[in-house]
């Protein structure tokens, strides 16, 4: 009876986005942790993840992938290396990508709980 609501599509892309959010300021938090170690490259979410879920979505099979598509940390193929010693990491560049990360993860959570509240709401009779 409830499968619906974690069923939808709305949600299972959410979910797969929090989880990229997540994995993502992992890898902000390393980034910034390793912003003085000589030769680190700074990491990044997958830019495939997103081609892969919007793909899923597209052609309407994520539930069929929806536990095989994970995103997964690479080291930012892009990335120059703003010091002689080989550290790609720009200070400035990933606070910003932290505060937006902020952002976005906050967004999620509230289609989720979104989601959680209107089953809520459902069983108890009343508006949360």
């Amino acid at each position: 009876m409830i499968d619906p609501i974690f069923q939808s599509e709305n949600y299972q892309v959410a979910r797969k986005l929090l989880d990229a959010a997540a994995l993502r300021q992992e890898a902000i938090a390393s980034n910034i942790a390793n912003s003085e170690t000589p030769g680190y490259r700074r990491l990044e979410v997958s830019a495939d993840f997103a081609d892969q879920l919007k793909s899923r979505v597209q052609a309407g099979d994520l539930m069929a992938a929806k536990d095989t598509l994970k995103p997964t940390l690479v080291q930012d193929p892009f990335a120059r290396s703003v010091r002689p010693d080989g550290n790609s990491v720009e200070i400035e560049k990933e606070l910003l990508a932290m505060n937006k990360n902020a952002v976005e993860y906050e967004f999620l959570t509230e289609i989720v709980s979104g989601n959680i509240k209107q089953l809520k709401a459902a069983i108890t009779g009343r508006i949360v």
